[in-house]
């Protein structure tokens, strides 16, 4: 997980020696965190805020993730800097209070598998993003292609909400979109704010400061006055405590570490797996309806990661020859 060079630059500029280079059992095994694990997290969600608020279940989910992640990196070795802190508190609002409150928010009245779907429009903020910074990447024709079919399928889900009259479910939806730009542009902002470079603390400390600001807005909103302990029923202890160790440690952590190896775009294509496996779980253990608009969204998206996956193998290509040429 060591980078070969000091700077910050995006991992897809970094040219990596053999030796630095993961194995693909350690591609597999991160990837398969950040689509089948985090597809799974949607009906986590749905289970945990039945009987807690929330925002709390946001914030105690980060907060103690968060103390496990960091608990973790410095008994590696590593000193956390007020520097990190303060690149981990913006890194933390953009990625959990607004990317992940809003997602636990809309879950309240929003189908696990629907809030899925919606957010699969992620890769289509981070390409155009990566297309337009100063280290972007290029896209191709697969690329655009596959980001085409993904703002399709999301079309196709709003239309359908809208259609159906039920305003919050609307509200709740447009919610998820604006958390999923915002963490769209996290991810960016990861690239070069001055981030722990331990990948453990690097992804510890954004969770505990986001959760820190998630638990001050649940506090100013009046969650904590309406919330009752022994409210709390026994699947949303077991959903809450799934969120926190497979969700927040597990997943978050594969993820900071792929962004530090693989191109942001192939990274947030977990977007487009996710839906499947939500919307799956969301069918058979939840009893959501699997819509005719659903299923056909559904088949957009695994078409969308096929096409993102190859334009964004055939842009890494592309410039690694332009590189080798550019120094022979």
């Amino acid at each position: 997980m060591t980078k070969t060079v000091v700077s910050r630059a995006p991992a897809s500029d970094l040219r990596l020696r053999p030796a630095d280079r993961p194995s693909r059992m350690a591609l597999f095994l991160a990837f398969f965190a950040i689509y089948v694990v985090w597809g799974s997290t949607y009906l986590a969600i749905r289970y945990a805020v039945e009987s807690i608020p929330p925002l709390v279940v946001a914030g105690v989910r980060h907060s103690l993730a968060g103390l496990v992640l960091l608990g973790w990196a410095y008994a590696r070795g590593h000193r956390p800097t007020l520097r990190e802190w303060r690149a981990s508190l913006v890194l933390g609002a953009l990625y959990f209070a607004i990317g992940h409150g809003s997602l636990h928010w809309a879950e309240t009245v929003v189908p696990s598998g629907l809030a899925s779907l919606l957010i699969a429009s992620e890769p289509i903020w981070i390409a155009g993003m990566a297309a337009v910074v100063s280290h972007g990447e290029r896209l191709t024709g697969k690329t655009v292609a596959g980001l085409l079919l993904g703002i399709v399928s999301v079309a196709l889900l709003i239309g359908g909400v809208t259609a159906s009259g039920h305003r919050a479910v609307l509200i709740g939806s447009l919610a998820i979109l604006v958390g999923t730009l915002s963490w769209s542009i996290g991810v960016f902002y990861s690239r070069s704010a001055s981030l722990p470079r331990d990948p453990v603390a690097r992804a510890g400390m954004p969770e505990i400061m986001g959760a820190a600001v998630l638990l001050l807005v649940a506090g100013l909103t009046g969650e904590f006055s309406h919330f009752q302990l022994t409210d709390v029923t026994a699947r949303s202890a077991w959903a809450l405590l799934y969120l926190i160790t497979f969700g927040s440690i597990v997943a978050f952590t594969a993820y900071t570490w792929l962004l530090d190896h693989v191109s942001p775009t192939l990274v947030s294509t977990h977007t487009y797996a996710n839906p499947i496996i939500a919307v799956l779980l969301g069918w058979l253990w939840a009893g959501e309806i699997i819509s005719f608009r659903v299923l056909e969204a559904g088949l957009l998206t695994l078409f969308a990661v096929f096409l993102i996956s190859r334009g964004t193998r055939q842009s890494a290509q592309l410039k690694s020859e332009i590189e080798e040429s550019e120094v022979a």
